[in-house]
């Protein structure tokens, strides 16, 4: 009886262990928020569309003068690179405009095409007010967002962050690098 009593918790516990969920070695664990966007085609995304696979997140507007531009284009890159590995039905693409009354859906369409980006797996996403999207970046992502004053910039974070198949932001990359999109796709292979 004494065995049973020491046994049972411990089977009990490692029970419990195993039905947390896949586990991803990754460098923090932030919940991303519930969200229902609109995408480049003007139809509904949420989060529950994106549950199940591997995705990954960055945060643009297209009257960026800086940053925006080259993560982008390194988007669209990273996005050749997933096809290259046979990950590009597994693994999405979502970037959230930090201007949505500027980022209409075909703005945002059409900037990513002109920097060798396609909408297969990429949904660039707006349709909600600022507000919205600095709560959402620094609740889900721990990401600062801010209007410049006297301006139509905004100081953004530039990475790149892995959300797990349940919803988990785990990593992040410096998004103007290019070289960390091969990096991105290691990772990824390695998690699946």
């Amino acid at each position: 009886m004494t065995k049973f009593k020491i046994i049972f918790p411990l089977l009990l516990f490692i029970g419990l262990l195993s039905a947390c969920g896949e586990q991803y070695d990754g460098d923090f664990s932030y919940k991303v928020r519930d969200f229902t966007f609109t995408n480049q085609d003007g139809k509904e995304v949420d989060k529950s569309d994106l549950e199940g696979k591997f995705w990954i997140a960055d945060f643009i507007f297209t009257n960026c003068t800086s940053v925006c531009p080259p993560m982008t284009a390194n988007m669209a890159s990273l996005q050749d690179q997933l096809k290259d590995a046979g990950l590009q039905d597994d693994v999405q693409l979502v970037s959230f405009s930090v201007d949505p009354e500027h980022d209409t859906p075909e703005a945002l369409k059409e900037y990513a095409q002109q920097r060798g980006g396609t909408t297969d797996n990429w949904d660039l996403l707006t349709g909600y007010d600022f507000d919205t999207i600095k709560k959402f970046s620094v609740k889900s992502f721990k990401s600062i967002l801010e209007k410049l004053p006297d301006s139509n910039q905004f100081m953004h974070g530039t990475s790149f962050y892995i959300v797990t198949p349940e919803g988990e932001a785990i990593k992040s990359y410096n998004g103007k690098k290019a070289s960390n999109m091969e990096k991105i796709v290691a990772d990824i292979k390695d998690m699946m």
